[in-house]
């Protein structure tokens, strides 16, 4: 057994579901090895032995990290006056506040995302160019791994200015097709096809929107689908586009996803955060908010379709599947949470917080403090 390293026992939660095992983690919490509970012997050494639930780190599947900075209450409205383009509340804001203002803003939310144990984000990213260097600076600054769905300011529809956009983002994220021409649109989605990147595009969150001209694009992530019918989301499950879905901005607007139905229907789903002026980059928060309003609603979603929306989709839909499983061999560098290791499944969605995350070499936020090893005899 290693000296200095860690024995977690108790559930692992990843893409092949729950399992009873025991891992070694280093001391700086990579996957050593993995076992079944019972098989390990008599350890000895330094170690500090761990129960609870071990889990793949999320991944935010969208923000909107541009207006975070925002400074108070967002005000009442629908969703056309608070953050469509290009008249909305929003976007005013953006167009006359300072630089600075928007850094810091982007600066913090990454840094509440990190002392989380959230893994990276995929940000909607406004205001062209400039924008998305914005935005990629300060990610790279901060070690923070932000996947930068960018768009042309106006309704620039050349495809120069569709093609400056992709040379520097990881895709275009666009707003709801009435927001933009149908040829602006048509022509974002032929040059991410030609380039290997990333169409996503918001789809009915405040009114339907025909599904056959949004599934027309190809795009790879819709978001929202509030309005949706249960024929639209058999649509999208058909065609097995991811949908990022946001119940906390959207009940700022009377409204929610129907996750019951897609889950019903096996839509694959992911678990974004939306706009930073609307709310915290917490998909803890998220994840219960989701659960709780299902139920009052009438209208249930298992805790296990909420937790792979935000722990183990992602990974899938970044082409990155082993990050949804937690093995030595591609290491792994789980979340170990210090919770019961009765229905996990719940107790990640419900009950997970940095509060029972066990730190091993993550910096600590204030308040805070290390884990120390102790001997095990």
């Amino acid at each position: 057994m290693p000296k200095g390293a860690y024995l977690f026992e108790g559930v692992i939660l990843d893409r092949a579901g729950p399992s009873r095992d025991y891992l070694v983690l280093s001391s700086e919490g990579q996957v050593l090895e993995r076992g079944r509970r019972g098989t390990l012997g008599r350890p000895r050494g330094w170690l500090d032995r761990i129960r609870g639930i071990a889990i793949p780190p999320p991944f935010n599947g969208h923000t909107h990290l541009g207006d975070a900075g925002w400074p108070r209450e967002p005000p009442s409205g629908t969703v056309e006056e608070i953050v469509a383009p290009p008249h909305g509340l929003k976007h005013r804001w953006l167009s006359r506040v300072s630089l600075a203002v928007k850094r810091e803003g982007i600066e913090g939310a990454l840094d509440e995302m990190r002392e989380l144990g959230i893994a990276g984000t995929i940000d909607f990213r406004e205001e062209g160019r400039p924008g998305i260097r914005l935005l990629r600076n300060v990610s790279e600054r901060e070690g923070f791994r932000c996947v930068i769905l960018g768009r042309p300011r106006g309704r620039a529809q050349s495809p120069q200015a569709v093609r400056q956009i992709l040379a520097e983002a990881d895709g275009i994220g666009l707003s709801a097709l009435r927001d933009v021409p149908r040829d602006l649109a048509e022509l974002a989605a032929a040059e991410c096809r030609r380039s290997g990147k990333i169409l996503a595009l918001h789809a009915s969150e405040s009114e339907r929107e025909p599904i056959d001209s949004i599934l027309a694009l190809r795009p790879r992530l819709l978001v929202h689908l509030c309005a949706a019918t249960p024929s639209d989301l058999d649509a999208v499950a058909q065609e097995g586009v991811e949908v990022a879905v946001c119940p906390r901005s959207n009940a700022l607007f009377g409204r929610q996803p129907p996750l019951a139905e897609m889950e019903r229907r096996h839509v694959r789903l992911l678990l974004g955060t939306d706009n930073g002026m609307l709310v915290r980059p917490d998909l803890y928060r998220e994840m219960a908010f989701a659960y709780y309003a299902s139920r009052l609603r009438g209208q249930p979603v298992r805790p296990e379709t909420l937790v792979r929306a935000a722990f183990l989709e992602p990974w899938e839909f970044l082409g990155e599947p082993d990050r949804a499983q937690i093995t030595a061999d591609p290491p792994a560098r789980p979340l170990v949470f210090r919770l019961p290791e009765t229905d996990p499944w719940y107790q990640i969605c419900c009950r997970a917080s940095t509060r029972y995350i066990h730190v091993l070499s993550r910096r600590p936020s204030s308040g805070r403090r290390r884990s120390r090893g102790r001997r095990i005899r």
